[in-house]
C-alpha cells in the first residue's frame, strides 16, 4: 500500500507522502447529476468533476442530489432521468466508471413521508443518506432514526461536523441510536471553516467517522477534494484507523 507514497518537504499542517483515494474506492456523496440541484448544471460540467474524481483514485460514485419539500422536489423519476443523461455522455466519451444514483434528503415533512411510504431511495444494502438544517437542531432526531431502523434503513447522517448546533454528545447519541456519520473530505481542508474543521478533526480522534465523501457540486469542491490529500487527519482516517465503510458500498 504504502509504495505508492512519494517523500517531498515537510510543510506545517501537511503529510510527507503522497496518497489518494484508492483506499476510499466509493464516493457516496456527490452532486454530480446535471441540472437538478445546486450541483453541476451541465452534463459537461458533471464530466469535469467526475474526470478529476477519477483521477484522484475515486472507483465508484453514488450521486446523491437534494430532495426537499422547498427548493429541490426531485424524485426517483425525476433523479433517474438526469442519470440516464449522464451514463449516455460518458459512453459517448469512452469515460468507464461505476455511477449510481440516491439521495441526500433534507430532514423535514416529505423525508418522514417518504420513510412511512417506503419510497425513500437508498443505496447498497438500504443505507439512507440524509441531512439536517444549517440553522437549528431539529426536533425528534432520534425518533426518526428508529423509525428508519424499524422500517430497515441504515440512516447516514451527512457532513456532521458542519452543524454548529451538534456536540460530540449528540454525535455519540446519534450514532449509539443506529446512525452512520459521513464527514465531507473537504472540512479537514478548512473549506467550511474554522468550526467544521475542528468538528471533523474531533470526530476523526474519536474513531467516529463512519464514511467520508466529496459532497462535490462544483469545481471548487474538486480543488479542495485534491488538497485534502495533502492533510494529515484524511490520512489518520484512511490508514491508521478501520472505522470507513466506504467500500461496502462497492
Amino acid at each position: 500500500m504504502f509504495g505508492i507514497f512519494k517523500r517531498k518537504k515537510e510543510k506545517t499542517d501537511t503529510v510527507n507522502f503522497e496518497f489518494n483515494y484508492d483506499q476510499v474506492m466509493v464516493d457516496m456523496h456527490s452532486h454530480v447529476l446535471p441540472g437538478i440541484d445546486d450541483g453541476a448544471q451541465t452534463v459537461e460540467e458533471s464530466i469535469v468533476l467526475i474526470r478529476k474524481m477519477m483521477e484522484l483514485g475515486i472507483k465508484k460514485i453514488i450521486a446523491t442530489p437534494h430532495v426537499m419539500v422547498d427548493m429541490y422536489r426531485n424524485t426517483p423519476e425525476t433523479i433517474a432521468a438526469a442519470l440516464k443523461i449522464l451514463k449516455d455522455k460518458l459512453a459517448e466519451e469512452q469515460i468507464e466508471i461505476d455511477i449510481s444514483a440516491a439521495a441526500e434528503n433534507l430532514f423535514d415533512e416529505g423525508f418522514e413521508q417518504r420513510i412511512d411510504e417506503g419510497t425513500v431511495m437508498t443505496m447498497g444494502d438500504n443505507y439512507v443518506l440524509f441531512e439536517l438544517s444549517f440553522v437549528s437542531k431539529p426536533p425528534h432526531i432520534i425518533e426518526i432514526i428508529q423509525k428508519m431502523r424499524s422500517k430497515g434503513y441504515q440512516p447516514i447522517l451527512a457532513h456532521p461536523e458542519r452543524y454548529s448546533y451538534l456536540t460530540m454528545e449528540d454525535y455519540s447519541q446519534i450514532r449509539e441510536w443506529g446512525a452512520l456519520l459521513q464527514v465531507n473530505t473537504n472540512s479537514v481542508t478548512g473549506y467550511y471553516g474554522v468550526a467544521a474543521k475542528a468538528a471533523a478533526e474531533q470526530l476523526i480522534d474519536a474513531e467516529m467517522v463512519d464514511f467520508i465523501s466529496s459532497d462535490m457540486h462544483h469545481p471548487r469542491h474538486a480543488e479542495a477534494f485534491e488538497k485534502a490529500l495533502t492533510k494529515p487527519y484524511l490520512a489518520k482516517l484512511i490508514f491508521e484507523q478501520q472505522t470507513l465503510k466506504n467500500k461496502l458500498l462497492l
